[in-house]
This record gives C-alpha cells, structure tokens and sequence, in this order.
C-alpha cells in the first residue's frame, strides 16, 4: 500500500529516526540526545508529493521525559486537480526499556496508524526516492 505523507511528517520522520542511530540508551537521562534539537515548535513550507503546503509542528517530551510527542498540522491550498485540505498527525517516540531502541507510533487524521523500529538502512538506496522537498524554522514563541 502507498500512502501520501504531508510533508511535515517527512521531515519528521527523517530527522527524529534518522538521527537517532547513534544514540545509545544514556540519552534519555540526559534529554533525547541526538534528537534534542527537535524538541520545540517548528513551521516549515515545501512540495512535491501532495503539493505545495505549510503547516507547523511540535516535539515535546511527556510522562516525565519518558516519551517524546510530536504534532503535526499541515494545510494545503485548494489547486487546479484538488480541493483544500488539512492534514493532522501525532507521533509518540519511546523506548520498550531504557536499554531498547527507540520506536515510534504514528496516528493521522486519515486513519492511518504506523509503527516505526529504529534499524540500520538497508543498503539499497535505490529503494529510496524524493517525495517532497521542504524546509522547517523554530517557531519564535
């Protein structure tokens, strides 16, 4: 199955997963490590994809540091092939124990439901292709 992912759960996605590889079970005593960064409010516009849009988005630790939680919204002007629409998304990264990799829970207002498991890529990066291109900014709040 194919699904069309708006673009802030794309950069999500790439950088909260993708950055933590190389973080070892000690992050989460110290934050979240190499995904610190992330925690804040972003806003961001690109395309591809489902089209031109803009949207903002949030990474915020909970339960006492022991999940980090990530919102989505992500609007897309009516065009020519397609009416307006809004995309809102909730994704919960944790660990099963604080020796496990992270993993992650995605829930979108489309009724999708995805669970993620931080692995090493496969080394076929043919596999892999640009489905948007987008830019995010802390949010100045």
């Amino acid at each position: 199955m194919r699904y069309r992912l708006p673009l802030a759960i794309i950069w999500a996605i790439i950088w909260a997963i993708g950055a933590c590889l190389n973080a070892s079970p000690a992050d989460n005593a110290a934050g979240w490590g190499p995904v610190q960064y992330l925690v804040g409010d972003w806003t961001g516009e690109g395309g591809g994809g489902p089209g031109q849009g803009a949207g903002s988005f949030s990474f915020k630790p909970d339960l006492q540091g022991k999940i980090l939680v990530r919102k989505n919204r992500a609007e897309y002007p009516a065009a020519k092939e397609r009416a307006a629409s809004v995309h809102d998304d909730l994704m919960v990264i944790y660990r099963d124990t604080p020796e496990a990799a992270l993993r992650a829970v995605y829930f979108d207002s489309e009724g999708h439901t995805i669970r993620y498991e931080v692995q090493a890529p496969p080394g076929k990066p043919e596999q892999f292709a640009t489905y948007i291109e987008a830019g995010a900014r802390r949010s100045a709040k």
